[in-house]
């Protein structure tokens, strides 16, 4: 059976003056970009250019939206905020996405929520509806990239929006098939080796096995590199060998129309 796996990256997060990761470098070994929208991170410059250099790749691009969040870039969780403004700003951030794509040509195919957002929605069954409202607001036919077993995976599915089913390389898993809390051990993998033998395992055999010892049943349509991480391109080139190696064909899991 022939497998076909995308490569994910969050990029396009440098912001005026500072420069966070490699995106020219990913570019060139990913095969989807997930672009910060200015709430988290970027800024319009980035973003357009991120666009650019996606599009000369033959990079699939989407929006990457976040709470209102620069100081702490995305990864606070934020609560309080009225239901339809948090909404609102969703929308805001993907249709600013489109727009620049569409000024360049190179048609957004996904959105995927960054940080604590992501991280809410995936265990909050209304702001995980929320999130796909404002995503099928813009354009019901953008796929939503996120995790399995989570409350997003479910509301994307009940709304009959296109999901992209996400695996991570470098996070461990809870028996309910969330990524493991930052704030428990071992829930950031640094070992490589370990790192790659649960992308297999996953993609190979379409199992996660948790950190209480179950396996869990994935299709996974695309692999998170984070770009970020210190020594991301190394990473995600050892990753992307490796996958060919055993057979995996890497392709955007949609491309632009």
């Amino acid at each position: 059976m022939t497998r076909t796996l995308d490569l994910n990256c969050d990029m396009g997060e440098s912001f005026g003056a500072f420069t966070i990761g490699d995106d020219a470098a990913m570019l060139s070994l990913v095969t989807t970009a997930n672009i910060a929208c200015g709430f988290h991170a970027g800024d319009p410059v980035v973003m357009r250019r991120t666009i650019q250099m996606a599009k000369a790749r033959g990079v699939s691009v989407g929006a990457h939206p976040s709470f209102a969040d620069l100081y702490g870039f995305g990864r606070r969780r934020i609560q309080g905020e009225r239901p339809e403004d948090l909404e609102t700003q969703l929308i805001y951030q993907i249709v600013a996405m489109q727009g620049m794509c569409a000024l360049e040509g190179h048609a957004m195919t996904h959105v995927k929520t960054h940080g604590a957002l992501g991280n809410m929605a995936a265990e909050d069954p209304d702001l995980a509806a929320l999130c796909v409202r404002a995503i099928r607001a813009v354009d019901p036919g953008l796929a939503f990239v996120t995790l399995p077993y989570s409350e997003t995976y479910m509301a994307a599915e009940k709304a009959g929006l296109p999901i992209a089913c996400e695996i991570y390389a470098d996070r461990s898993y809870t028996d309910e098939g969330q990524l493991t809390p930052r704030s428990q051990p071992g829930a950031v993998i640094h070992d490589p080796g370990q790192s790659l033998d649960q992308v297999l395992e996953m993609v190979m055999n379409g199992m996660i096995a948790t950190t209480g010892g179950k396996r869990l049943p994935v299709t996974p349509a695309t692999l998170c590199v984070h770009g970020d991480t210190p020594g991301a391109v190394q990473i995600c080139r050892t990753l992307r060998d490796a996958l060919e190696e055993n057979g995996v064909t890497i392709a955007p899991f949609a491309t632009a129309a």
